[in-house]
């Protein structure tokens, strides 16, 4: 019988980009509930004005840190935002069957009771456990004004899980009226999706205002292709604006959402209007980043990244990439 989610064919001979380093994510120990110095399992980031707002998936907390694009300096220690209840387990093997997997975090419009906007972080789906999502609103300035909302996602990922029985959203973000979930792709089932909802139906749910989410407009498949046999999975994105959104995709030995592997190649590239990939690239190294977050310079745009070493010992870096004339 043939493969129902065959792996794509090998990925063409792609450019290479060498990633910057701009320094690891410290933190005060004192401010971790298990005394790390440091995020080390990064998963989705945000810039929000000269701010970075860093989710990890084995954490209860946001991470908050100043961007030091045009400061001149390295990373500065951040800080840890408190956005789900109680603490995980030390073990990190009972740590990862309870985790929220806060996976995704994106910025958000303004929507009913957040004239100024709101963050949005959303678990991965990729277990029951891993359907919540946290609302932060934020005040004029662009920071968490200490409002913020838990969300219940089963509603909004059970149709998504009768199309893809591994479910995995690993990236959120909001593109020409649109929000748009992204279903990341393993060796047991290659297919990368863009999940795309109208934002006007969205946001009165996500503001409780109506008891059940809107219906996906569209489910958009994207073939990634795969590297050393081993298929590109989405793991972030960010919009470019004109409808053009950037991501970011790891290939991962791993059959399944839930177990880790080898990060044999890290990619990143940008899809148009269309929903059409227009351009992928490797990073030198393999790093393998979990979070993407984009400013422009000039005609070009500089792209912020962090990285999930999948070792609480190890500390998430920022790296930092140019992408030049991304519109076409």
């Amino acid at each position: 019988m043939a493969d129902p989610h065959p792996i794509p064919q090998v990925t063409a001979q792609l450019s290479v980009l060498q990633p910057t380093a701009l320094g690891h994510l410290l933190i005060d120990p004192a401010q971790h509930p298990r005394g790390q110095a440091h995020m080390s399992a990064a998963s989705g980031l945000v810039r929000v004005r000269q701010r970075l707002y860093v989710v990890a998936d084995d954490e209860m907390h946001v991470g908050v840190f100043d961007d030091p694009i045009g400061a001149g300096t390295g990373l500065a220690p951040g800080t840890l935002l408190r956005v789900l209840p109680g603490d995980l387990p030390l073990d990190k093997g009972k740590r990862k069957k309870v985790k929220p997997d806060l996976e995704s975090l994106t910025a958000l419009p303004r929507l009913p009771g957040c004239p100024a906007g709101a963050l949005l972080a959303l678990g991965s789906g990729s277990r029951p456990e891993r359907e919540t999502a946290v609302l932060l609103v934020l005040n004029d300035q662009g920071i968490p004004n200490g409002r913020l909302a838990l969300l219940d996602l089963a509603a909004l990922y059970a149709p998504l899980r009768a199309r893809f029985a591994d479910l995995n959203i690993e990236g959120a973000l909001v593109v020409s009226g649109e929000l748009l979930l992204l279903q990341r792709g393993n060796q047991g089932d290659a297919r990368n999706a863009c999940i795309r909802y109208d934002w006007n139906q969205m946001a009165p749910w996500l503001a409780g205002l109506q008891t059940l989410p809107p219906p996906a407009k569209a489910v958009q498949l994207l073939d990634l292709g795969c590297v050393a046999g081993v298929p590109l999975g989405l793991t972030d994105g960010t919009a470019l604006g004109g409808g053009v959104w950037a991501f970011c995709a790891v290939a991962e030995s791993t059959h399944n959402s839930y177990q880790d592997g080898a990060c044999v190649a890290s990619t990143i590239g940008t899809v148009g209007p269309d929903g059409v990939v227009q351009r992928l690239q490797l990073l030198q190294g393999a790093p393998k980043v979990e979070g993407i977050a984009a400013v422009a310079r000039g005609p070009d745009w500089v792209l912020s990244l962090v990285t999930d070493p999948d070792d609480p010992a190890v500390a998430s870096q920022l790296l930092q990439v140019c992408l030049t004339q991304v519109h076409k």
